[in-house]
């Protein structure tokens, strides 16, 4: 097996290769994951390293074929996924591979390997991918129900074509929480109820159907049509009773009652879909889709499609809607809600971390952080939707840069998102003008995130740094900085040293200390002391006493000190603000333990 360093002066297992002794020697492997982003496509979920396997001397021939391992970590997988091995040739072709295994050992290693059998070198990538479900139709017909889902199942009458064939396939599950997220951004979906899944089907041969080709699949009902069901029937019982009564006034009026609620029984079914070779989609609404028992739907085409949906729509849905809605359900299922975090250690503000999560791990991941010693500010930012393989690119603006290294400041950096991997930066953060922010207590700056999609990356296994110049688009979010102050100690001659002779400054400390200890036990909160303060003094007295109510109402009550003058009458001006805050009873011991100098 072949090992890489790290960089944390770790060693990793990048892979086990299987080969003659003589082959092995001649065999270099490195991890590459800069280039992760032009491995994948949509619908494909990296779960391993991106590995790059190359022969050193040209001259020497590979006894191929040799068996790679390459160990992955698969967080999902489910009946529709599968795992495979992805090789990437130079010239960006790609194959894919199905394992041989997916054993968890590999010698003493004790970690789940993805091994396949190769025939040339390049680069390996080990995926979580749709399922692909192969059969071949013959002359005779036939009748098909998918392993991946029984439910969903294709009829090819005999004689649907005219020689044997291939038929490919891949189902992409839709969750009820997509659709409900996606009528929740935009009410002209109001009227859809559920979806099919996304079926894709790939037809080599392109022959013509020469029969109606007869197609089930589920796509769940209206949870409220047994409900409103039941009502209808309520209200036919009332309206028999009624009818005895009124019908000789109101009996058009009764009827229609009636018959309205009725209506509102019969959901209406759509199919969408791309003909073949065509990017746009389509409504089909000359096909009469059939509902069937326990949720399932069928219907028949006699045409290929390359992808469709049924969609179920609790009243009629204009076209031009239906279509936008079908592009956003295609581009959602490809895309996950993330947001970008950035935390500071507690023991070190200098020391953050930069990572991307998934929205609904986003609490995992916190607790996480906190776990090591992260902690905000800033809060993590908005959510928004990333397709996998897709980079946020960030910089640091105003009074703060960052070093990956702890020497190359100023630079850009850059996170790929994998959905079942977890980008992470641990940087380290200085000022830039250490006379900067002179009237404040800490360096301000702000870390701003540009998304880069795949379409914008430029095709190369050598990736270029992330440049540091994004006049030409939008950010993606800001997050606002703050680092500490650190007090500087002025070496003094001897001749020039401050002596105070006066005890009172000592004295005073160490009554703002007990203030804070009779505040802290009555968990009062710092807003309630209604000192004329910026937000920015609570947010740094927080951050740097984070667990200490006392000593984070000292550290208050000395920032607000040294905004007074030296003419101020200190005692007078805190016991107003204590009671302000409803402290009278503090606000008159705080004036008698000043006047007569007693502070235990």
């Amino acid at each position: 097996f072949l090992v890489e360093e790290s960089g944390k002066n770790e060693h990793k297992v990048v892979c086990f290769i299987k080969a003659p002794a003589t082959a092995l020697e001649n065999l270099t492997c490195k991890i590459v994951n800069d280039t992760s982003s032009l491995v994948v496509d949509d619908c494909e979920e990296l779960v391993s390293n991106v590995i790059s396997i190359e022969c050193s001397d040209y001259e020497k021939t590979i006894p191929f074929p040799i068996n790679i391992a390459i160990p992955f970590t698969s967080c999902f997988r489910g009946n529709y996924r599968e795992i495979m091995v992805k090789v990437t040739e130079v010239n960006f072709q790609s194959n894919y591979l199905t394992p041989i295994s997916l054993e968890g050992y590999q010698g003493n290693h004790k970690e789940a390997f993805a091994e396949v059998k190769v025939y040339q070198l390049g680069v390996f990538s080990v995926l979580s991918c749709l399922k692909r479900e192969t059969f071949t139709v013959p002359k005779a017909g036939l009748s098909q129900k998918l392993s991946m889902d029984s439910r969903i199942s294709f009829y090819y009458p005999p004689e649907t074509f005219s020689s044997p064939a291939a038929m490919q396939l891949k189902v992409q599950p839709i969750e009820p929480s997509l659709i409900s997220t996606l009528k929740a951004r935009h009410d002209m979906y109001y009227s859809v109820v559920s979806t099919s899944a996304l079926v894709y089907v790939q037809h080599p041969s392109a022959q013509p159907f020469n029969n109606s080709v007869t197609i089930t699949l589920p796509c769940p009902p209206n949870p409220g049509k047994k409900r409103q069901g039941d009502e209808t029937e309520q209200v036919r019982a009332i309206s028999a009773t009624v009818k005895r009564v009124a019908a000789a006034y109101h009996p058009r009026a009764t009827s229609a009652s009636v018959r309205k609620n009725g209506e509102n029984l019969s959901d209406s079914l759509k199919l969408l879909g791309h003909r073949y070779k065509e990017r746009e989609w389509i409504v089909f609404d000359d096909i009469n889709i059939q509902n069937a028992r326990n949720g399932l739907v069928s219907f028949e085409l006699n045409e290929h499609l390359e992808s469709f949906v049924v969609i179920r729509l609790s009243f009629l849905l204009e076209t031009t809607y239906l279509l936008l809605f079908a592009q956003a359900l295609e581009e959602a299922v490809c895309s996950t809600m993330s947001n970008v975090i950035l935390y500071r250690k507690r023991e070190n503000p200098n020391k953050i971390v930069v990572l991307l999560s998934a929205s609904k791990e986003l609490s995992w991941e916190l607790q996480n952080l906190h776990e090591e010693g992260y902690f905000g500010p800033p809060e993590p930012t908005q959510q928004f939707p990333l397709r996998e393989g897709e980079q946020i690119h960030f910089q640091f603006t105003g009074n703060i840069f960052a070093s990956e290294n702890g020497k190359d400041f100023g630079k850009g950096y850059r996170l790929t998102f994998h959905s079942q991997r977890k980008p992470k930066l641990e940087l380290e953060i200085k000022e830039v003008d250490e006379f900067g922010n002179h009237s404040s207590p800490h360096y301000k700056g702000t870390a701003v995130f540009y998304k880069i999609t795949r379409e914008m990356i430029t095709k190369e296994w050598k990736q270029p740094l992330p440049c540091a110049d994004y006049q030409h688009q939008s950010p993606l979010c800001k997050l606002a900085l703050t680092l500490p102050k650190h007090e500087k100690l002025v070496n003094r001659p001897r001749s020039t040293k401050r002596i105070s002779s006066d005890s009172s400054e000592a004295l005073w400390d160490s009554l703002l200390f007990w203030l804070a200890e009779e505040l802290a036990e009555d968990n009062t909160s710092l807003l309630a002391l209604r000192l004329p303060v910026r937000r920015s003094i609570l947010q740094l007295v927080r951050l740097k006493c984070p667990d200490n109510l006392t000593h984070q109402i000292y550290e208050l009550l000395c920032c607000w000190q040294k905004t007074l003058p030296r003419s101020a009458d200190k005692q007078q001006l805190l016991s107003r603000y204590l009671q302000k805050s409803g402290r009278r009873d503090l606000s008159e011991e705080l004036r008698c333990k000043w006047q007569n100098k007693v502070f235990a």
